[in-house]
């Protein structure tokens, strides 16, 4: 293990050219960002600031902390997940691309947050958060930074609900752009994304065969739709189980089954969560689940399942595969947890796809440069990606693709900005 705060903390510093590998085999799917990279380049947005990073560190995050240094930003980054870090990529930054990174896959907590310190340490002008968990330590424990943040990016929902309790409290002390709220991200990165990597993850631990089982997901919101779609498109009985009565009616009209948690649990082969809050799977539930049942968590953090709950009804926990935990409970009823309900995607997987990681990384590269060009002017609080910038995401996606659309004809744009024409 290789510590020095120039560089950063990674596991082993002789995986670097593996890493390079990994980085450029991204870069081929990520049009978008590399567009980006050009123009900042030349044309040096975030020339003298220094960038704090706290996200999940792949491949892809590799891509777009090469965006943000080529932009001129200093650009240091640690994990949001003590499981979702590749190794070979962090060495990569760190010994190869002068990007200090502060992280390693399975790190303990007090690693976890000595290395967000590290990172801290840097003391950034702008934050770029997965979770909110480096907004949140800054605010609690590092308020003498303060006064050199001008403003940060968020990029999951989890994050944002966190900043959102803080912005109501009068807790966020600088601007925020929720990125995960721009079209271009949470349609395409939570469905897409979070359904494939989520299907992936559970499959590389198990080898399950997906066909024919009841598979219950937790939370019909976009990550939820798209696991769901990637169940159901694998042969699986989906049923969904929510809180929310609109997004219980999409799903019954999506052709799912609804139900409550307490009567689902007790017919899942599979279970998903994906809501972003604590113990959605809890002790009441483990009472009643079916014998064999495979519980995974593709939400941000790992509070969805309540392992303390699970651990005391236990009378024997084995590891029976790696990432795979069997629980046998008094009655001798097995419950499989898998990857320590962590985010099972990047647990037990590689996270999502580049192609799709490109849009939400160009949202997160282009809102760096708004903030940088925008000082002084964002209050306190959470504010949306500029909806000029959403757009250019989507068209150069479009672009890269190949893919040309139509547009309004000028007596077209005169119909829809007037009002006299009727019937």
């Amino acid at each position: 293990m290789a510590t020095d705060k120039r560089h950063g903390d990674v596991k082993d510093p002789s995986l670097a050219l593996d890493g390079i590998a990994h980085i450029q085999w991204a870069a081929r799917e990520m049009p978008v960002l590399n567009l980006i990279h050009s123009r900042f380049s030349h044309q040096k947005p975030l020339e003298g600031l220094r960038i704090a990073c706290c996200l999940h560190v792949t491949s892809e995050t590799a891509n777009l902390a090469l965006v943000l240094k080529a932009g001129g930003a200093e650009v240091s980054l640690c994990a949001s997940n003590p499981l979702s870090t590749q190794d070979d990529v962090a060495s990569a930054l760190s010994q190869e691309l002068g990007v200090p990174t502060f992280a390693i896959k399975g790190e303990d907590t007090d690693t976890y947050y000595k290395h967000m310190h590290s990172v801290l340490d840097q003391r950034p002008h702008i934050t770029i958060d997965d979770g909110a968990d480096l907004v949140s330590t800054l605010h609690r424990e590092r308020r003498e930074l303060l006064p050199d943040v001008i403003g940060g990016t968020e990029e999951t929902t989890t994050g944002v609900i966190r900043l959102r309790s803080m912005a109501d409290q009068g807790a966020l002390l600088y601007p925020m752009i929720a990125v995960n709220d721009a079209d271009t991200k949470h349609m395409f990165d939570n469905r897409y994304g979070t359904g494939q990597s989520a299907v992936d993850g559970i499959t590389r631990a198990t080898n399950v065969l997906w066909a024919g089982k009841q598979v219950v997901i937790v939370g019909y919101g976009w990550s939820g739709r798209g696991v769901a779609s990637r169940a159901r498109g694998l042969g699986s009985h989906v049923i969904v189980t929510e809180i929310d009565p609109i997004k219980a009616l999409e799903a019954v009209m999506d052709g799912y089954q609804v139900m409550p948690m307490l009567e689902a649990v007790s017919r899942a082969d599979i279970i998903v969560t994906v809501t972003g809050d604590i113990h959605v799977v809890d002790g009441h539930h483990f009472d009643r689940i079916k014998d064999g049942a495979l519980i995974a968590n593709a939400g941000h953090f790992d509070i969805e399942i309540n392992i303390p709950s699970l651990t005391e009804k236990a009378r024997s926990i084995r590891t029976v595969r790696p990432l795979v935990e069997e629980y046998t409970l008094e009655d001798g009823r097995r419950v499989y947890l898998l990857a320590q309900g962590r985010l099972i995607n990047l647990a037990a997987a590689e996270g999502h796809p580049s192609s799709v990681m490109d849009m939400s990384f160009a949202g997160q590269a282009l809102s760096a440069a708004y903030i940088a060009q925008s000082q002084g002017q964002l209050k306190p609080g959470v504010h949306e990606v500029p909806r000029e910038l959403v757009t250019e995401i989507g068209a150069l996606k479009l672009e890269a693709l190949g893919i040309t659309i139509d547009a309004l004809t000028e007596e077209q744009k005169s119909y829809l900005s007037s009002w006299e024409i009727g019937t």
